[in-house]
């Protein structure tokens, strides 16, 4: 397989407070191959976001990468000086963010801050850079783009403000596009075009899009691969029709069970028991162990790495540990 456009292996993020040391990221280790759509899901809380911010270096202070490698293309930008990781930034990794209001400044017109953005990061005219900036609001569907890239980010509706932020990220044609939840506060039908727009533009130019989300339905319309995180860790990767249609991972299932589907006859939804555990209470073993329907005893003890299950596929899950077994069965 070719070198992937970006890989991450044991990232560790943590953030130092008076209690001690909170791991919020727990060695997740994933690639992204050019031109690949990996979907990020899990529930609040999971470490989703944290690790969109850690790969642009936006992790806020005391928090830092404490451990692990981030490298795109194969080149190592964890450890980058912070000028260079801004030249990086929307150069070459594009940010959606969540809620465009703050993405966007009010003090400034949309056609300020597409052509500062523009011509940061691309040697062109003011002229040009204002003539790239209408064809990008044109191409993600705000109408009369020529008129309204003069107006202010309130001008605009919600759905078409996150249209503005897409074309922020996209000015200077990234590598790669970091989406983090660009749909959550949108009514469905404008989820649907937000996610088609994202979609199309990335694979008219070949980047690559990390999608994070909760949205089961969003991962299965839009991405190629899906990674479920649970607690800071990986709980399983791979295709996502496979990973929907016959999930491995207790986490996973639960997830799956707990989405309607308008053939489904049963009267109550499936409820994975208890929350999600606190920074400063991660169980020992495998994190999902007071949860999970199927836990014994090595799952309270030993943390599971992610075991290979084939077909770029890999399940952090006791139960898959085949080798253990046999050995175990051979004594």
């Amino acid at each position: 397989m070719a070198q992937p456009l970006l890989s991450v292996r044991d990232l560790v993020v943590e953030f130092p407070t008076r209690r001690g040391t909170l791991r919020a990221i727990d060695k997740v280790s994933f690639d992204i191959q050019e031109g690949e759509v990996l979907g990020m899901v899990g529930e609040s809380g999971a470490g989703k976001s944290i690790t969109g911010a850690a790969i642009i270096g936006l992790i806020e202070p005391p928090g830092r990468i404490a451990g692990g490698e981030i490298r795109l293309r194969g080149e190592r930008i964890d450890n980058l000086r912070p000028e260079a990781l801004r030249r990086i930034r929307g150069r070459r990794i594009g940010m959606v963010f969540q809620d465009p209001l703050t993405s966007l400044n009010p003090l400034y017109t949309v056609a300020q801050q597409l052509i500062e953005t523009i011509r940061t990061h691309i040697d062109l005219s003011e002229r040009e850079a204002r003539a790239r900036a209408v064809a990008l609001l044109d191409r993600v569907g705000i109408p009369a783009a020529a008129r309204r890239i003069d107006d202010y980010p309130h001008h605009f509706s919600g759905g078409m403000r996150q249209r503005v932020v897409i074309a922020l990220a996209l000015a200077a044609e990234p590598e790669l596009v970091i989406a983090d939840e660009p749909t959550t506060a949108l009514d469905v039908s404008v989820q649907a075009q937000i996610i088609d727009v994202l979609k199309e533009i990335c694979a008219e130019r070949g980047a690559a899009v990390m999608l994070i989300t909760h949205d089961m339905g969003v991962i299965a319309e839009t991405a190629d691969r899906v990674a479920v995180l649970y607690a800071g860790r990986l709980a399983e990767i791979g295709p996502v029709r496979d990973v929907i249609t016959a999930a491995e991972h207790p986490y996973t299932r639960g997830l799956m069970g707990s989405i309607p589907t308008l053939t489904q006859t049963a009267d109550r939804l499936v409820q994975i028991p208890g929350s999600m555990p606190r920074l400063n209470a991660i169980p020992q073993g495998c994190a999902f162990n007071p949860r999970c329907p199927e836990v014994f005893g090595r799952c309270r003890v030993e943390r599971p790495d992610p075991i290979d299950r084939g077909s770029r596929r890999q399940v952090a899950c006791w139960l898959y540990d085949t080798a253990k077994a046999e050995e175990a069965g051979n004594v």
